[in-house]
């Protein structure tokens, strides 16, 4: 069905992806911290500035995807934009982080224009990278195993993030220092850079793209006309706000309810331990139940994760830790089913119409997740707002009880809406064995 990715190339995808999300989780993790508590820009106004950057960035995704399936070039498809784009984006991550101590509307202004250039960047690499991994093999367990190795990376990239941003941010001056925000993004930048760079640099796409023009207009098919992509990306809308919460929400949940930024590193122990183990037990548990099945189950166990330790286990912090790391294992089970059901949709969308548009599925995929993402800040936007939050404020039981609740509670209630749009989801384990021998015949011929 396809000759096997070597090894090597699997290893710098996923460094790849480790690279990038790396950056996304350094950007996710502390530009809102830095934007309220080191430049002093309103907890409001510093919301607006990401969910309005992010969903104009959000917006440009699907014409970034519908660009790289029209891109023909020696390279390949996807391959040029990992070579050229990543240093742009390593910029423009320094100046998100730079305090030029101007005036509060000139740091208003600056703000608010490289956080929106930071998002337009960061889709021209994230699309092309994700991408990739439907064209890096013809064999669909061969892209599941890149899959899954690159979700690995970039869970490693989180945690890195996760557990050694607050020691960075430490060694370099402190979290009230602008300069230690400075020197960490040139750091993560760099690191970022080169990672994606390697990947474009030693990756190749083993599956031919047609050599037929594909319209926009006919690319967009593979959207509207694909009701299992449909309901899955209104899953994955929903399933990514867990994330989008918890990375936004937990440097002040540990600030103001466990009284130091230090405990960010064991919530990060607590995510690499359970994610991992979620990731590498998935595709074992493919093989025993449907994807579908696996999907539902994660997510019920997953909300049920979230409520024990809210009701029973705040004020201790051992007890909230397994069970941050129990719930972050079910959303690592999550991750890599969901990113499975998304390929099989592009063999899907080949079979019905008779091209992949692996470009602006992923695009697609990568609208929800920066959608999601700003919907996830306007929750926190608007949480800090009805908590009265001021930086530096007195602790309070009413701001410890609400940052609670949004730590916990809304992550619960994310993970059972989920399951909602995936009931919809229609491509058996029996109807992709029938795609994929219709595939091997059409292509043959």
């Amino acid at each position: 069905m396809g000759t096997k990715v070597p090894f090597k190339e699997k290893i710098f995808f996923s460094g790849g992806l480790l690279g990038q999300n790396i950056l996304y989780s350094f950007m996710s993790m502390y530009i809102l911290f830095f934007y309220t508590d080191l430049l002093g820009i309103p907890a409001t106004t510093a919301s607006l500035i990401l969910v309005v950057a992010s969903i104009v960035d959000a917006c440009l995704d699907p014409v970034m995807g519908m660009i790289t399936d029209k891109t023909r070039t020696k390279w390949g498809k996807f391959r040029p934009y990992l070579l050229f784009a990543p240093f742009l984006i390593a910029a423009t991550t320094v100046l998100c982080f730079w305090d030029f101590g101007g005036s509060p509307t000139l740091t208003l202004v600056i703000a608010s224009i490289s956080y929106l250039l930071w998002g337009m960047l960061y889709t021209v690499c994230d699309t092309p990278l994700w991408a990739l991994s439907s064209v890096i093999s013809k064999d669909p367990d061969e892209r599941t195993l890149v899959v899954t190795l690159g979700k690995i990376g970039g869970t490693l990239g989180a945690v890195a993030v996760t557990i050694g941003g607050i020691q960075l941010l430490l060694a370099f001056g402190g979290e009230r220092n602008t300069d230690a925000y400075l020197y960490s993004a040139i750091l993560v930048a760099a690191i970022a850079a080169v990672s994606i760079f390697l990947t474009g640099l030693t990756s190749k796409e083993r599956v031919t793209p047609s050599p037929d023009k594909i319209s926009f207009k006919t690319n967009l098919q593979t959207i509207y006309k694909n009701k299992p992509l449909l309901a899955l990306l209104a899953s994955l809308l929903i399933i990514n706000l867990i994330n989008g919460i918890r990375q936004s929400i937990q440097l002040y949940y540990v600030i103001y309810v466990w009284g130091d930024a230090v405990y960010v590193t064991q919530v990060g122990i607590s995510l690499v331990v359970g994610m991992l183990l979620g990731m590498v037990a998935t595709p074992k548990l493919l093989r025993l139940f449907s994807k579908k099945k696996v999907f539902i189950a994660s997510c019920l166990l997953g909300s049920l994760s979230c409520v024990i330790p809210y009701l029973f286990g705040d004020e201790n912090r051992m007890f909230a830790l397994v069970f941050f790391g129990i719930s972050f294992f079910f959303s690592g089970m999550t991750i890599i089913v969901s990113t499975s059901m998304l390929l099989d949709t592009i063999d899907y969308s080949e079979w019905k119409l008779g091209f992949r548009g692996e470009g602006i599925v992923f695009s697609t995929n990568t609208f929800i997740t920066k959608f999601s993402g700003a919907v996830s800040r306007i929750i926190i936007g608007t949480s800090l707002g009805f908590l009265n939050y001021v930086e530096n404020q007195p602790v309070t039981p009413g701001l410890q009880h609400g940052l609670s609740f949004v730590m916990f509670i809304l992550p619960a209630l994310c993970f059972v809406a989920a399951i909602i749009p995936i009931l919809f989801y229609n491509i058996s384990d029996k109807q992709r064995d029938r795609i994929l021998s219709d595939l091997e015949i059409s292509r043959a011929l």
